[in-house]
């Protein structure tokens, strides 16, 4: 009888996973609440306007909140999450109203039986950087500036290939602006980009993004490209270390071969303690001298140093519990009491729960 009762209990196990590993359609969620207190005590309540994760000041809030459904077939897949949260009012006030909880929505095709060749249209996660809008999935709480201030969604259409071992891909991406939806009014230019992604280990992994486009309308139009290197190296199962580097520039004025430029390297260090355990420090520089991205009373531009130490509690699987101190430092960059001062201090917490 015992033989018998494993060889049921072996015979439902497998018929569960395949059950599992044969649905199609899948549904997510995710939901994380803040807190942040900003020491510079903003008295509008916002962070720093360089700020859009994070952002809202001494108030309990919901960052990021979305149900997904997910379509995954042998050579077709699609995806559509809705979502709210002080993210979604951030990064997506320039949206129409119908698209401004359309955290992703996208279809794709496989275009080869044999080889992964994929064409996928809509909206999408960005293909700049590594880290993205879903806080659990990053190794500090809150977003460098980098990040900050680059796309954390695209909308157009990719083609996308990669290797039968998993270890190189390359995506090449039509766009229809830099974080946007809708097309600027008043701009016909679509914009591109180029990801290459390498793997020679499940330890080890190499990327460049870049993006080449247009912002303004037509008659005012200037020219931007931005660069995006990282690479992220798990030296043990308990520390790991990402380094990434971006570059970017843009035409002063239409037709003008003298640029605006944007140089930031960032470095995070994770170390994993214990089984529910970990923390991360990152050290960052963004420096923007003519106002490419960042606007700033400053005459000498925008130019700041930050340091961020985080700690993390997994709870269990589906929940994290997450606390980081971050400071900022440039000459004159911040506002405390309606005068410029060189500092900005913040201390965050967070709880997510994904399913």
């Amino acid at each position: 009888m015992k033989k018998i009762s494993l060889l049921a209990t072996a015979i439902l196990a497998t018929c569960h996973a395949f059950a599992q590993e044969a649905q199609p359609l899948k549904i997510s969620g995710y939901l994380e609440t803040y807190y942040s207190y900003d020491f510079n005590k903003p008295t509008n309540n916002l962070r720093p306007a360089f700020i859009y994760s994070h952002n809202r000041n001494n108030e309990v809030n919901v960052n990021l909140a979305f149900i997904k459904a997910s379509y995954q077939a042998q050579r077709v897949r699609g995806n559509l999450a809705l979502a709210l949260g002080t993210y979604m009012s951030a990064n997506y006030a320039a949206e129409p109203d119908v698209m401004k909880n359309a955290f992703e929505a996208n279809a794709g095709v496989k275009l080869s039986k044999t080889a992964n060749l994929w064409i996928d249209a809509g909206i999408f996660a960005s293909h700049i950087g590594f880290e993205s809008a879903i806080s659990k999935d990053c190794w500090v709480l809150t977003r460098n500036i980098s990040s900050e201030n680059t796309p954390y969604f695209e909308t157009g259409a990719k083609l996308t290939y990669t290797t039968n071992d998993q270890k190189l891909s390359a995506t090449l991406l039509y766009l229809n602006g830099w974080q946007r939806i809708k097309r600027l009014d008043g701009n016909s230019k679509p914009a591109g980009g180029l990801q290459l992604s390498f793997k020679p280990s499940d330890n080890i992994t190499l990327n460049y993004s870049n993006y080449l486009g247009y912002e303004g309308e037509d008659a005012l139009r200037t020219r931007r490209f931005y660069q995006n290197f990282y690479g992220v190296l798990q030296l043990s199962d308990s520390f790991g270390l990402t380094a990434g580097l971006d570059y970017g520039t843009q035409q002063i004025v239409k037709g003008s071969s003298e640029t605006k430029q944007i140089l930031s390297p960032v470095l995070i260090a994770r170390y994993a303690f214990a089984t529910q355990w970990a923390l991360a420090g990152r050290y960052e520089f963004y420096k923007d001298s003519k106002a490419m991205m960042v606007a700033t009373e400053n005459p000498n531009g925008f130019k700041v140093n930050g340091y961020s130490l985080n700690i993390d509690y997994n709870l269990f699987k589906q929940a994290l519990l997450r606390l980081e101190g971050k400071i900022y430092q440039g000459d004159d960059q911040f506002v405390r009491r309606e005068r410029m001062v060189d500092y900005n201090a913040s201390i965050t917490t967070s709880l997510a729960i994904s399913f």
